[in-house]
C-alpha cells in the first residue's frame, strides 16, 4: 500500500478590490444574474458567469422547482447554455456568487457536487483547465481548475 495525499491550492481575496478587472467584472455579471435567481422556495439566490474563449459572458441563475429536485443550480444553467450555444468554445473562467435577501453573502458559496462534475467534464470537453472564481463580498477564492474542487473526477468513460 501506498498512501497518497491531496492537496487543493487556491488563491483568497480578503479585499475584491485585489481582483483582477476580468475577474471583477465577472463577478459582478454574476451578483447581477443572481437577482434574476427563482428562488421562491429557499430564498438562495445563486448567479454564475462565465467567460468563453470567443469573448462571450453567459451569465445565468438558479432556477427552483416545486417537484424538488427538479430545478437546476446556476453554473450548470450558464454552463449548458453556453455549450448549447456556442458548441465549439471553451470555458476561460466561471464566478460564482450568492444573495440572501437582497445582500451578497460574505464568504464563498461553493458549487454542489453535481455541478463540480459539469465543470470538470467542460474542462476535458474544452481540452484545458478553467478558473473558478468563488465570490463574496468580504472573502473571494480563486481555483486554477475544476480538479481543485473534484480531485477524483468521474471521467474513466468510453470515447
Amino acid at each position: 500500500m501506498e498512501q497518497k495525499n491531496l492537496v487543493i491550492q487556491y488563491d483568497e481575496y480578503l479585499d475584491n478590490g485585489e481582483l483582477s478587472k476580468e475577474d471583477s467584472l465577472l463577478l459582478e455579471r454574476a451578483v447581477e444574474a443572481a437577482e434574476s435567481a427563482y428562488a421562491p422556495y429557499s430564498n438562495f439566490k445563486v448567479g454564475a458567469a462565465l467567460l468563453l474563449s470567443n469573448g462571450e459572458v453567459i451569465a445565468a441563475s438558479n432556477q427552483e422547482n416545486a417537484a424538488y429536485p427538479s430545478g437546476l443550480c446556476a453554473e450548470r444553467v450558464a454552463i449548458f447554455y453556453a455549450h448549447a450555444k456556442y458548441p465549439n468554445e471553451s470555458i476561460l473562467s466561471i464566478a460564482v456568487t450568492a444573495v440572501v435577501n437582497g445582500v451578497q453573502c460574505e464568504t464563498p458559496t461553493y458549487p454542489c457536487g453535481a455541478c463540480r462534475q459539469v465543470m470538470a467534464e467542460s474542462q476535458q470537453r474544452g481540452g484545458h483547465p478553467f478558473r473558478i472564481i468563488i465570490g463574496g463580498s468580504r472573502v473571494t477564492q480563486v481555483v486554477k481548475s475544476a480538479d481543485s474542487l473534484l480531485p477524483l473526477v468521474f471521467n474513466n468513460l468510453p470515447k
